[in-house]
C-alpha cells in the first residue's frame, strides 16, 4: 500500500474501492513515479547495512549472471512500483473539498475542507525544477503535519494554488479558477551579502566546528579507535554545515511580499520555496539578536503559528525594516524598546547569577513580551488574544528570595516565561493577564485569511 499524500487530513479519511479517475478528478504529473521508484532499492540497501557480512557472503556467492539477474529485476520492480503508485492516485476540487484518493492494495481517500484550509505553500527541489514540477503543500488548521501533491506541472501547480485559495476565500466554484493569484507587494528582501556576514557572526557554527576538531582528537589519543573518531566527528560537522552553508542555500534570496491571503515567503538557492504565513494563526513573534550583531543593529525573527511548520519570517535585517514586517503580522503591535523592559531585581541575582541580567518584561494593550538571553538575546511576542492559559510558578529558593516566573501558553503549544518577576507583581501580572486575554479575545481578527 502506498502513503497517502500526508498524514492529516483535516478531515476524515475513508477507505472505497475503484482505479479510475472518477468526474473531475486528475493525476499528478508523469514524472512523479520516479519520486517512489527509489523506495524497493532502498530497502534492499538497509537489508544490506543491516546485515553487512551476510551480504558480502552472498554477493560473493552469486555468478555475473545472477547478479545481472537480481539488478534487473530491482530497477523493474522499482519502476513498476512508482508507475502504480501514480497510476492510483488522483486528486479532485469539489464545491467544498479537496479530495485526494491514492493505493495500491487499499484505497484511501483524504478529504480536505476548503473552509479549514490556512495555506499553500510551493516547494521545487533542485531535481524538481530541472524537470519543471513543482510540490504543493497543504496547511489546514488542526494538523500538525502538511498534506502534499507530489508532483505538479509548475503552471498546472500554480494555477491549482490560486484555485484553492480562491475557493477557500469563499469565491464561488465557477469564478474561483478565474480569480488567478493574488497580488503581492514586496515589504523585504534579504540580500546574499548580508545573509553571508550574518551566517559568519553566528557561534553555532564555530563551536561545533570547533568541537569537531577538539573532541575527535581528544577520543583519538584515548582509544586509538579509528571508528569511535569517526563516529563521533561525523555527526558534528554535519552540524556545522547545515547551521552555516546548509542555512546560506535555505535562506538564500529571501523575500518577503504582502497579500490579501497573508504574507508571502520566497527563498531557496538550490530548492526553491514559495510560502504563505496566515498572521491571524501566529501565535508567537520572537526578535532574536546574537551578540555578533548587535554592533550591525540586525535581528532575525522566527514565529510560532499554529498548525503549521513556518518558523522563520525574517533570517535577518536591520531592526526597523524587521519591525516594520512585525507590524503587518500583528496589526497595532509596536516592538517595545529595549529601555521599556523592566529587569528583575536584583535579589533574583541569588536565584540566577549574571544570566538575570538578560531577563526582561514589559505588558503593553497588545502584547505579552518578555525577554530572556544575555548573550544571544530572546524577545518573544505574545499577542493577548493568543493566551491559552497563564500560570505563576515558584521554586522552594524563588519564595526565600520574593520572586517568581510567570508563564504564558499559546494555541501553538508554545510557553513564554516572564522569569524572576517580584512575587507581589507576578501575581497582579497573573489576573492582570487573564483579563487581558479575554478582552483581546474578543477583539481579535479572523484566523482565517482574506476574511
Amino acid at each position: 500500500m502506498s502513503e497517502a499524500p500526508g498524514e492529516a487530513v483535516g478531515g476524515v479519511r475513508a477507505w472505497v474501492a475503484g482505479t479510475a479517475p472518477g468526474p473531475g478528478e486528475r493525476r499528478l504529473h508523469p514524472v512523479t513515479p520516479l519520486r517512489r521508484a527509489w523506495a524497493p532499492v532502498a530497502v534492499l540497501v538497509g537489508w544490506a547495512f543491516h546485515d553487512p557480512n551476510g551480504t558480502q557472503r552472498r554477493l560473493a556467492d552469486m555468478t555475473a549472471t545472477s547478479l545481472a539477474l537480481v539488478a534487473t529485476a530491482v530497477v523493474v520492480g522499482g519502476a513498476l512500483y512508482g508507475f502504480l503508485s501514480w497510476w492510483f492516485t488522483h486528486y479532485a476540487v469539489t464545491d467544498t473539498e479537496l479530495r485526494i484518493r491514492t493505493g495500491l492494495l487499499f484505497r484511501r481517500t483524504a478529504h480536505i475542507r476548503l473552509d479549514r484550509l490556512q495555506a499553500v505553500d510551493m516547494t521545487q527541489p533542485l531535481a524538481a525544477r530541472v524537470v519543471g514540477v513543482t510540490k504543493l503543500k497543504l496547511d489546514v488548521v488542526g494538523t500538525d503535519k502538511k498534506d502534499e501533491l507530489a508532483y505538479l506541472g509548475e503552471r498546472d501547480a500554480g494555477a491549482l494554488r490560486a484555485e484553492l485559495l480562491a475557493r477557500a476565500a469563499g469565491f464561488a466554484p465557477e469564478t474561483a479558477r478565474e480569480v488567478g493569484e493574488a497580488p503581492s507587494r514586496q515589504l523585504l528582501h534579504v540580500p546574499p551579502r548580508m545573509l553571508a556576514v550574518s551566517v559568519l557572526l553566528t557561534g553555532a557554527p564555530w563551536a561545533l566546528l570547533l568541537a569537531a576538531l577538539v573532541v575527535p582528537t581528544a577520543l583519538w589519543f584515548a582509544t586509538h579507535n579509528p571508528w569511535t573518531v569517526l563516529v563521533t566527528a561525523l555527526p558534528m560537522l554535519g552540524g556545522a554545515f547545515a547551521s552555516s552553508v546548509g542555512r546560506f542555500v535555505g535562506e538564500y534570496d529571501w523575500t518577503v511580499g504582502e497579500s490579501p491571503d497573508g504574507l508571502r515567503l520566497d527563498h531557496g538557492l538550490l530548492d526553491k520555496a514559495h510560502e504563505t504565513v496566515p498572521p491571524g494563526r501566529v501565535q508567537t513573534v520572537r526578535l532574536v539578536e546574537p551578540l555578533l550583531w548587535r554592533r550591525f543593529g540586525w535581528v532575525r525573527v522566527e514565529l510560532d503559528v499554529a498548525g503549521s511548520a513556518n518558523g522563520v519570517l525574517v533570517p535577518v535585517a536591520p531592526r526597523a525594516l524587521a519591525e516594520a514586517v512585525i507590524t503587518q503580522i500583528l496589526p497595532g503591535v509596536r516592538v517595545p524598546g529595549a529601555d521599556e523592559l523592566s529587569r528583575p531585581p536584583a535579589r533574583a541575582a541569588w536565584c540566577v547569577p549574571v544570566w538575570w541580567k538578560g531577563h526582561g518584561l514589559a505588558v503593553t494593550d497588545a502584547v505579552f513580551a518578555a525577554r530572556h538571553g544575555l548573550f544571544r538575546r530572546r524577545l518573544s511576542l505574545v499577542p493577548h488574544a493568543k493566551v491559552q492559559s497563564v500560570r505563576l510558578v515558584q521554586g522552594p529558593w524563588e519564595r526565600f528570595k520574593g520572586v517568581a516566573d510567570v508563564k504564558v501558553d499559546t494555541g501553538a503549544s508554545k510557553t513564554v516565561t516572564a522569569r524572576l518577576r517580584p512575587a507581589a507583581e507576578a501575581r497582579e501580572l497573573l489576573r492582570g493577564q487573564a483579563e487581558r486575554s479575554r478582552t483581546g479575545r474578543r477583539a481579535a481578527r479572523p484566523e482565517r485569511w482574506m476574511a
